[in-house]
């Protein structure tokens, strides 16, 4: 089994049936993946040395889904140079905007690419669109990937 390039943050087990579907578009395109779950608010050394490691363990990128204060993607962001994907999740607390203006408003030098709120398959699509700008298979099921949406398939 190949070694993993993408890293499946959560920030909580909760998270886990809001962003199925970016494992699942993963898989579909052959991507390997890790799945953790680390909490910064609870275990921030933890997060720090997943992300400071990510790089010399293979991973390419990093998908980070948080809600709440949604702290979870700029950590990783600011121990890492790799690129980090933020997945706000919605909750009932503020329907989710906290974890959302969170990820968006990162400071300069720390950039988190976000998605929208629930927006999975644009987190693993973006992952998988970071990798293929090196990788001619990934770009190649990326345009019959992009043919298919535009025949009407749905996400």
């Amino acid at each position: 089994m190949p070694d993993p390039v993408v890293g499946m943050v959560l920030g909580s087990s909760s998270d886990e049936e809001r962003a199925k579907s970016a494992w699942v578009l993963l898989e579909k395109f052959g991507v390997e993946y890790e799945m953790v779950i680390l909490n910064p608010h609870r275990s921030p050394r933890a997060v720090a040395d997943y992300a400071a490691s990510a790089e010399d363990r293979g991973l390419n990128v990093l998908i980070a889904a948080a809600a709440r204060a949604a702290a979870l993607p700029g950590m990783l962001a600011s121990y890492t140079t790799i690129p980090v994907v933020g997945l706000p999740i919605w909750t009932d607390h503020l329907s989710g905007q906290d974890a959302l203006y969170s990820m968006l408003q990162m400071p300069s030098g720390v950039p988190v690419a976000t998605v929208g709120l629930d927006a999975a398959a644009n987190a693993g699509i973006l992952a998988i669109q970071i990798l293929a700008v090196a990788r001619p298979d990934l770009r190649q099921q990326l345009r019959e990937f992009k043919e298919q949406l535009a025949g009407g398939l749905r996400l």
